[in-house]
């Protein structure tokens, strides 16, 4: 009886060697089984640490057991061996696709044997979308240290592929622009189109800055000095060419900018307040007492005279 030891072909680490266990045949010498005693003359035997066994009971008290059946594998059959574990020729494959790898270069992965092409999904990043491996040489995307298939990166609003669209996120989610605006941004109270950028606010409201215009003359307000009438917003020209009271002292536009901001009212005409001053005196008569003859104003002395 001899054991023959023979490498597998195998081009990458780790090796798999095979171990071919031979049958002895004696026909001289009379012997018998170590473990039944049966007679062995003429009959085939294996010997087991120098001592002579039966097939049978080397079966049952000596073979090794297949790492994934866990069965004795008998010495008719082809043993493979890889680091102190062994296995039946037809149970050694992939624990993943069940790939025969006895003549294939395999990988192990947490002692688990595996075909070159199923470690490879195995340490591959996986998509944040689909949750399937990301193999080498495959299009993706990498975002806030998570991965996509560049299929998978798609707008969480629509589904539609992003690729080299712009998008922006909220939260964990990834909008594109178009979904974004509409889900999150503010409307313009005027146009009611989204504000993505160069937005103002007015009196609460947001508005985009090309829509914030005079009501008289579309001129832009964004800013500029304006003023609002009736609901309505007006440039300062426009407010004292078309909106604003005249004043009854200098007959110029009540505005209520720079100089002379507050105003006198008197039975349905208006004054700058440094120019409601008396006709004849010219005193001023901002919070004074004062006498009206006919459309004139006067103080209290020279209404006296």
């Amino acid at each position: 009886m001899h054991i023959c030891t023979h490498t597998a072909g195998h081009t990458e680490t780790p090796r798999l060697y095979v171990l071919w266990v031979s049958l002895g045949v004696t026909m001289a010498e009379s012997s018998h089984c170590f473990y039944c005693r049966e007679d062995l003359a003429g009959k085939r035997f294996v010997r087991n640490e120098g001592r002579p066994v039966c097939v049978r009971c080397h079966t049952k008290f000596c073979a090794n057991s297949c790492a994934e059946c866990h069965r004795p594998i008998p010495v008719e059959s082809k043993e493979l061996s890889h680091k102190g574990r062994y296995w039946h020729e037809e149970c050694f494959r992939c624990a993943k696709c069940y790939k025969p790898l006895a003549k294939e270069p395999f990988s192990t992965k947490d002692d688990r044997i595996m075909c070159g092409k199923c470690c490879s999904r195995e340490d591959a990043p996986r998509c944040h979308g689909c949750y399937k491996a990301i193999l080498a040489g495959t299009e993706s995307v990498e975002y806030k240290g998570n991965s996509w298939h560049d299929e998978c990166f798609t707008c969480f609003n629509c589904k539609r592929t992003i690729g080299s669209l712009s998008f922006l996120s909220k939260g964990s989610d990834v909008y594109c622009s178009p979904c974004y605006d509409k889900k999150f941004a503010k409307h313009c109270v005027c146009c009611k189109k989204a504000i993505t950028s160069g937005g103002l606010n007015y009196q609460d409201q947001p508005w985009h800055s090309h829509c914030f215009v005079c009501s008289s003359c579309s001129k832009p307000l964004a800013g500029s000095s304006f003023t609002n009438h009736q609901d309505q917003v007006f440039c300062v020209d426009c407010y004292k060419s078309s909106v604003a009271k005249k004043c009854s002292g200098c007959q110029n536009p009540i505005t209520g900018f720079g100089k002379g901001v507050n105003v006198v009212n008197y039975e349905g005409s208006s004054w700058h307040e440094y120019c409601f001053n008396c006709k004849r005196c010219s005193l001023s008569l901002s919070n004074k007492r004062f006498v009206a003859k006919g459309k004139d104003i006067l103080c209290a002395d020279c209404g006296n005279k």
